[in-house]
């Protein structure tokens, strides 16, 4: 790859990391299972995803005060559980579905990746996902970082610019000397008007057959591989 060296590589981390369709699809029917309750779980969780981006637009509109994502993950449970026919689930219960999104699996390239290419870059997330909420996340997935960048720490999600910039200016990088990894090419995209370097990372399976966009990079990408270990050959 050519160009100015890229000092530091920041990742995008629901779908581009872990597989969270599938995780928490598996811990909400199991749970379901266990309680002998009949729901549309897969449904749910599609719904429930589905309502991730909207959500945050609130925030970034000013229609909703700052919260952060464990927050507007509860309160979209709280208006999806009642068409699922799950309005009498308890606060714990709720509470307990919220932190399933503390505990994803990776995709199976990930910590291998990660690891490679921290032999040669310094590797931090960037994602709309809190603190908290990522750091459960990384050690129980075992995936390592050497930061944790959240739009919590700036207040702000993305795709709004302080949070690249935010991120690269924390690392004491310039925006060219960081590289966003990513599998959504909106991210990368707003990544890219901020003078940030992107890499984008295939995973056409992130909403199983309700998958409409991102099977291949778009044009401007700096770095398109298929997996983490080809970005590693690829830088």
């Amino acid at each position: 790859m050519s160009g100015p060296l890229v000092r530091a590589l920041l990742f995008d981390v629901f779908g581009t990391l872990v597989d969270w369709r599938t995780s928490i699809a598996r811990d909400l029917s199991a749970f379901g299972a266990r309680r002998s309750l009949s729901c549309d779980w897969i449904g749910l969780v599609d719904a429930w995803r589905g309502e991730y981006v909207p959500a945050m637009d609130r925030v970034r509109r000013g229609e909703l005060p700052w919260r952060n994502l464990d927050a507007l993950h509860a309160s979209s449970l709280d208006e999806l559980l009642p068409r699922f026919g799950l309005a009498e689930l308890d606060a714990d219960d709720r509470a307990w579905m919220v932190r399933r999104w503390h505990a994803l699996d990776p995709w199976p390239d990930v910590r291998a990746g990660l690891e490679r290419l921290r032999a040669r870059h310094v590797l931090g997330t960037l994602s709309n996902g809190n603190v908290a909420l990522l750091v459960d996340l990384c050690r129980n997935a075992d995936l390592r970082f050497d930061a944790i960048f959240s739009a919590e720490i700036f207040r702000r999600y993305k795709p709004d610019p302080q949070t690249y910039l935010g991120a690269a200016g924390l690392l004491g990088c310039e925006p060219h000397e960081v590289m966003l990894v990513a599998a959504h090419n909106d991210d990368l995209g707003a990544a890219r008007a901020q003078g940030l370097r992107t890499a984008f990372v295939a995973r056409p399976a992130e909403y199983g057959p309700h998958q409409r966009k991102d099977f291949a990079a778009d044009a401007g990408v700096d770095v398109a591989a298929r997996d983490l270990g080809k970005l590693a050959d690829a830088l």
